[in-house]
């Protein structure tokens, strides 16, 4: 931290040290500190920030309570309906479901391939980048020879 300040400064560490640091009273007595206080108008109270002045001493009777994590939000995401619907969304099969995944949504509006399979067709009216599918569909689109049409 002195060292960050004197760069800024264009000073010295041991300068930047003999002008912050402070001693403080605390509650296990006098402590030194670095103490930067900046004076505000309008009879507004100074701006105090310290580094330091506390004890490092170990707490034996401290208790830990370990807080349970709180989720950010209760609600399931879209693909986790599409898998629990298990249902294949291109012959609606109800064995091996498994999800495709593209790196990009760009990937399936290239201008180079005019004659787009459906399901290609249906993940990007979708905007989405999974397709919740059969592993007999899935091997189609990976061989390539998979151009059936689709539910929507």
């Amino acid at each position: 931290m002195l060292k960050t300040l004197a760069g800024k400064h264009k000073s010295s560490v041991t300068k930047m040290a003999a002008k912050y640091k402070t001693v403080i009273d605390t509650a296990d007595g006098k402590r030194t500190c670095f103490q930067v206080t900046v004076q505000r108008d309008r009879g507004r109270k100074p701006l105090v920030t310290r580094f330091g002045g506390i004890p490092l001493r170990r707490q034996r009777n401290a208790v830990h309570t370990d807080l349970v994590p709180v989720m950010a939000s209760a609600k399931r995401n879209e693909l986790i309906h599409r898998l629990l619907a298990d249902r294949c969304e291109i012959c609606e099969s109800r064995n091996q479901i498994e999800v495709h995944h593209i790196r990009k949504l760009a990937d399936l509006n290239r201008h180079d391939r005019p004659d787009r399979p459906a399901w290609a067709h249906l993940m990007a009216k979708r905007r989405r980048k999974t397709i919740v599918i059969c592993r007999p569909c899935h091997e189609d689109i990976h061989a390539g020879r998979f151009n059936a049409p689709t539910r929507n």
